[in-house]
C-alpha cells in the first residue's frame, strides 16, 4: 500500500457484477431500490435513489444518512448479459448435446468426484440439471413408448412405434417452456458455459472483462473518489477477481481504497477445470495484494454457493509464502432472518442465492446496504474482524498450474 487512505467515505463508485444472469441491469436496480427501502426500515436509516443518466455503465446514485454521516455512491452496473443471452440460444436437441458434453468434461477430468468431496451442496445442485434433463427425456420416451404399443393394434409393429416417437419433441419443448419453475435449462447452460473451454473465458467475455477494467481504473483516477468498491455475485466473482487482478498489474490503484466484496461464489466450478489457468493466476496474485481488501461471504443456508470455502486456498492458488486476502465470513441466514424469513425462502434456492443483495431482519456486521452505501470503506468496516471459524482452506484440485506470465489489461 503506497500510503494512508481514508476510512470514512463521502463519495464512493461501486460496480456490480452479475452472475450468469441473461436480465437487463434495471432489475438489479429496482432489487436495490425495493430491498434498500425494507432494510433501511429495520436499521433506523435513510437510502435515497435517483437514476444515474451519463455515457458510462448503467447505474444509479444513492444517498445514505447513516451514523449521522451522508454519502454518495454511484452504482453501475457492470453488464455482460448479453454474452449470456447468446449462449442460451441452444434449442432442446443442442442442450442435450451440451449436457452430453459438459458431463464429458467434468467426468472425465475428475473435477466433479473432488468437488463433490469440496462441498455436497453445489455438487448436488450440478447434477440437478443432468437428473431432470434425463427424466425428461425417460418421460418422454416412455409416453411414446405408450403409445406406440397402442398403435400397434392398427398398425405394424415398427410404424408403431416409430410414429410415437413424434411425441417426443412437443414433450420436451413442453418442459422447455416451463423452465422459468424449475431453472434446468438455466443450470445446464450454466454450466455448460463455463465447461465449454475447459476453464478458459471465451474470446467476447475477455474483451468484456478489457472494457470492465478500464472502467474501474478511471474511477480510481477520480480525486473526488474515497473508496472504489466491486461487488461480483456468484459467478461475478471470479470475473471480478480478473478483473481486479488486471487493474492492480496496470498500476491503477492508488489514493482512493480498493475494495472488492465477494459474495455467494462458485468459483471452484471453474478453477478446478484444466484450462483455468489465467484464473488460478489471477487468485494466486490478487490474494497477495496489499491494494485491495477483499471480503468473502457466504452461508451454509444457500446451495449454490461454495459455502465457507477461501476460493484461492480451495481453488489451490493459495501462494505458499502466505496470502492476505480473503477474509472469509458466513452471512449466517439462520441467525440474520427471521424463522419466518428463512422458512418462507428454504425451499427457494434462487431467492436464497440472491439473499446476499437483500435486507436482513436481524443484520449483524453484513449488511449489504451499510457496506455499499454507508460512511466507512469496507476495511474499516471489517477492521479486526476474524475468519469464521467454520471457513476452510481445503482444496482438492488436481489442476494448479498458473498462467506463467502476468497480464497486462488491455
Amino acid at each position: 500500500m503506497t500510503e494512508a487512505r481514508a476510512e470514512t467515505v463521502r463519495q464512493r463508485r461501486m460496480f456490480y457484477i452479475p452472475g450468469y444472469d441473461p436480465f437487463p441491469p434495471r432489475r438489479y436496480r429496482e432489487l436495490y431500490r425495493s430491498e434498500g427501502a425494507a432494510q433501511a426500515a429495520i436499521s433506523g436509516y435513510s437510502l435515497r435513489q435517483k437514476p444515474l443518466k451519463d455515457d458510462g455503465p448503467y447505474g444509479w446514485r444513492v444517498e445514505a444518512e447513516i451514523d449521522g454521516q451522508t454519502t454518495h455512491t454511484q452504482i453501475r452496473v457492470l453488464e455482460w448479459s448479453d454474452i449470456v443471452r447468446d449462449s442460451m440460444q441452444a434449442g432442446v436437441a443442442a442442450t442435450y448435446l451440451l449436457l452430453a458434453r459438459t458431463a464429458w468434461t467434468y467426468i472425465s477430468t475428475g473435477a466433479i468426484f473432488r468437488l463433490f468431496r469440496l462441498r455436497a451442496a453445489p455438487g448436488i445442485a450440478a447434477m440437478y440439471p443432468v437428473v431432470m434433463l434425463l427424466g425428461q427425456l425417460a418421460l418422454a420416451l416412455a409416453v411414446a413408448a405408450g403409445l406406440g404399443w397402442g398403435l400397434t393394434f392398427v398398425l405394424p409393429g415398427w410404424a408403431a412405434y416409430l410414429l410415437g416417437l413424434g411425441v417426443v419433441p412437443p414433450i420436451l419443448s413442453a418442459f422447455r417452456r416451463l423452465d422459468g419453475r424449475f431453472f434446468v435449462y438455466y443450470l445446464l447452460l450454466d454450466f455448460s458455459f463455463t465447461a465449454r473451454h475447459r476453464g478458459r473465458n471465451p474470446p467476447a467475455l475477455e474483451a468484456r472483462l478489457a472494457e470492465f477494467t478500464r472502467h474501474i481504473a478511471a474511477a480510481l483516477a477520480d480525486p473526488e473518489v474515497d473508496e472504489v468498491l466491486v461487488v461480483g455475485h456468484s459467478s461475478g466473482v471470479h470475473l471480478g477477481v480478473s478483473v481486479l487482478a488486471d487493474v492492480i498489474r496496470q498500476g491503477a490503484a492508488g489514493r482512493a481504497a480498493l475494495s472488492f466484496l465477494s459474495l455467494g461464489h462458485a468459483v471452484p466450478m471453474q478453477s478446478y477445470l484444466p484450462e483455468a489457468t489465467r484464473l488460478r493466476a489471477d487468485l494466486h496474485y490478487l490474494s497477495q495484494r496489499p491494494e485491495i481488501f477483499w471480503l468473502d461471504v457466504t452461508a451454509p443456508g444457500d446451495g449454490c454457493t461454495y459455502a465457507l470455502c477461501d476460493p484461492v486456498s480451495c481453488s489451490g492458488a493459495a501462494p505458499e509464502s502466505g496470502k492476505l486476502w480473503p477474509l472469509v465470513i458466513s452471512a449466517a441466514f439462520r441467525q440474520t432472518l427471521s424463522p419466518q424469513t428463512f422458512a418462507k425462502y428454504r425451499r427457494r434456492y434462487f431467492r436464497l442465492h440472491f439473499q446476499y443483495l437483500c435486507a436482513f431482519d436481524r443484520p449483524k456486521d453484513y449488511d449489504y446496504f451499510r457496506i455499499t452505501a454507508g460512511p466507512q470503506t469496507l476495511a474499516a468496516r471489517f477492521a479486526g474482524r476474524k475468519p469464521s471459524a467454520s471457513a476452510t482452506q481445503d482444496s482438492f484440485n488436481r489442476f494448479t498450474t498458473r498462467d506463467p506470465e502476468p497480464r497486462q489489461a488491455v
